[in-house]
């Protein structure tokens, strides 16, 4: 028999994540990767496992993830959105907890684009008097 597997596709700014839900004993796994040597910094393996923590989950589902595009922190965010998209298709008993949370809105903001005449988004040329 297959085994059962969840399906969630997140994104965040210009990254996207492919997210499976096996059940097991908690391993993240980030484009054949572990999660502790792909993220640098604790506060992005946080992020990660937040709907799995607010879900009360985190032991029980072995997470599957393959992302592109964008940072690590874009890449962190799309995972946690996709990871809390294939928990409520494991259960959808869970879709308050993660809507009160803010895990299933996607992140709208994106970088803003350059204008002509300007440095950057909002950046003017430098002004000299003289």
């Amino acid at each position: 028999m297959a085994q059962v597997q969840y399906y969630g596709t997140g994104r965040r700014k210009s990254s996207t994540a492919r997210v499976r839900l096996v059940p097991g004993t908690g391993r993240i796994t980030v484009n054949t990767r572990d999660a502790e040597d792909y993220f640098p910094y604790e506060t992005l393996r946080t992020i990660i496992k937040q709907p799995l923590v607010s879900t009360e989950t985190e032991g029980s589902y072995d997470v599957l993830v393959n992302v592109h595009g964008g940072g690590f922190t874009g890449q962190a965010g799309a995972i946690r959105h996709g990871v809390a998209r294939a928990l409520l298709e494991a259960d959808p008993e869970y879709r308050a907890t993660l809507k009160r949370a803010g895990f299933l809105t996607r992140d709208a903001r994106m970088k803003e684009r350059k204008k002509y005449g300007l440095k950057g988004a909002r950046r003017a040329p430098q002004f000299s008097k003289r």
